[in-house]
Order: structure tokens, then sequence, then C-alpha cells
């Protein structure tokens, strides 16, 4: 069993759309200068730069300087962590957290660790159902079949015109790029399965993420409808 320990978590840097909106900009388009992102949202520069701060802190933003050979004060570049190959020492942490804290609660209630699963994805999946409750999602974990019922999404917007299912793709982008990114920095052999097409186009009330280990003979849906439900988002 994967505990979400709710009493224990955080407001999430990703819990505000406008910090979502950034994170979308960033992961389409890496190296990116505060004027960029101010340009792009049309908010105030220090509030983007609060934004960018928020996101940096929380480990799902990287920032370099950039190497200038002209004159003038070097940029400051911010990308997506997930853009970035390399350890982040604020995921790894959170991840270890999330872990030491699932290790606890099972220890408290007396509950076995998921059967067939070794302690690496288990504590993988500790890292993202805590920072998906975080971030406002209501996760469920089905250990035996590799699946996140998600539940509805917290910036799901209302359908009603392209625009919005446009929108609400990205922001499904957004939250899988950073559920890959968290994965991989947590170490273990779950992945995000590789084939992110969805069922339908549009935005419903619940999606299912299905994950593989690195030995999976064949890849699954990486975002699809659960039974019985719409598709919450499309191709990714």
């Amino acid at each position: 069993m994967t505990f979400v320990p709710g009493a224990l978590s955080t407001f999430s840097a990703v819990s505000s759309d406008s910090r979502v909106e950034i994170l979308r900009l960033l992961q389409d388009h890496p190296d990116r200068p505060i004027s960029d992102l101010v340009a792009a949202t049309r908010k105030h520069p220090n509030t983007v730069r609060e934004h960018l701060q928020r996101l940096v802190a929380a480990g799902y933003v990287v920032e370099r300087t950039e190497h200038r050979t002209r004159r003038g004060r070097p940029r400051v570049l911010y990308s997506a962590a997930a853009d970035v190959p390399a350890v982040h020492p604020v995921t790894r942490r959170r991840a270890d957290e999330a872990a030491r804290r699932g290790d606890l609660l099972r220890r408290l209630y007396a509950v076995p660790a998921p059967s067939g699963l070794g302690t690496d994805a288990v504590h993988q999946l500790d890292a993202i159902v805590e920072d998906l409750a975080d971030a406002g999602f209501d996760p469920v974990v089905d250990e035996r079949d590799l699946t996140l019922d998600l539940g509805p999404c917290p910036r799901r917007l209302p359908i009603g015109t392209a625009e919005d299912r446009a929108e609400n793709a990205a922001v499904c982008r957004v939250h899988l790029g950073l559920l890959r990114n968290l994965l991989a920095q947590a170490g273990g052999p779950l992945t995000v399965a590789d084939d992110g097409i969805t069922q339908e186009h549009g935005c419903g009330d619940r999606c299912v993420i299905r994950l593989r280990t690195d030995d999976a003979a064949s890849a699954v849906s990486a975002f699809q409808s659960s039974p019985g439900t719409r598709t919450l988002c499309a191709p990714v």
C-alpha cells in the first residue's frame, strides 16, 4: 500500500495556474530569460520572478547564468528540471523524504510493502503519490497493475471551446513531464509507459497513468481513460 500523508503535505508550487503556465512555457522552450516569460504571460516581471523562485525552490525549474561573449550583464536562463540531465538535489530530497514517510506509515499501520515490487519501486510510488497529492490530485495506486488513477484534475477547465481543450492538454503535458522527471530523480525501475496517446481528444473527469518497469516487454498507454469515464486530455 502506498500512503498519502495529507497531514505532512505542503502547498505545492504547481498548485498555481500561473506557475503551471510558466512550467509549460519552459518545457516547450528551455533556457528562457525572465523577459521572455514576462512577454509570454503578460505578467509583471516581479510576479514572474516570484513564481520562478517558488518553482526553483521546489525543484521543478533550474536556473543558470548564460555565457556571454559580448558586453552586458549575463542573463539568468530558466529551464524545466526535466530538460536538464542531472540529479536535482531538491527533487531528490523530496523523493527521499517521501520514501521515509512511506516506510514509517507502513510500519505504523503494519502494512506490508506491495508484493512483486522491490524497495526502489515502492519508494518511487511514495514520491509520485505524495507529489501528486500536494498538487491537488487524489491519486489511487494499483500496485499490481501499476496504474495511478488521478481522479479529477484540479487544473482542468470546463470544456467549451477548442482553446479550452488545448489548454487542458497543455496542462496534462506539464503534469506528465513532472511525473516522468520525479520517477527518474527518485531512482528505480518504474517509468511512465512510452505510448502517450489517449483514446480521444477532449477532457473529462479523470485520468489513469500507466507505469511500466524498465524490463517490460512492451509499452502501454501513459495517459488513457479509466473504465467508464471520458478522456482527460488530448494526446501528449
